[in-house]
């Protein structure tokens, strides 16, 4: 497991941008990481996911609005979401996994998880 510290939540206007932050506290790189975000009430989903070589998947209720990205020398990973409604309204989480493979908005092959930062979009 590694340690995963989120940052960049806070409060936004119907229509505004925030950038999610996530820093990785290991030598080592994780293979796959990922953004899921759990409204009040409702279970985690996945949001963004990327592995190691860059490729991405997105959920549909995100797709067009939302980016991750990684800088690998800064071991930092992005979500720029942009156009955020609040539906967007959540904690988020990152997460990471050693094990590499197709990106994936699935929980199961997670194993390190940040302590969540809070979006809050309102109208």
């Amino acid at each position: 497991q590694v340690e995963l510290v989120e940052s960049g939540g806070g409060s936004v206007e119907s229509g505004g941008s925030l950038t999610l932050s996530c820093t990785v506290s290991s030598f080592l790189r994780p293979a796959r990481m990922a953004w899921f975000r759990q409204a009040p009430g409702a279970k985690r989903e996945g949001v963004a996911g990327i592995n190691r070589e860059g490729s991405t998947r997105y959920s549909d209720s995100v797709q067009g609005r939302f980016t991750i990205s990684q800088d690998h020398a800064k071991k930092t990973l992005y979500l720029q979401m942009n156009s955020l409604t609040p539906d967007d309204t959540a904690i988020y989480y990152c997460a990471a996994t050693p094990v590499f493979a197709s990106p994936t908005l699935s929980q199961n092959p997670f194993n390190s998880w940040g302590q969540g930062t809070q979006v809050t979009v309102f109208s």
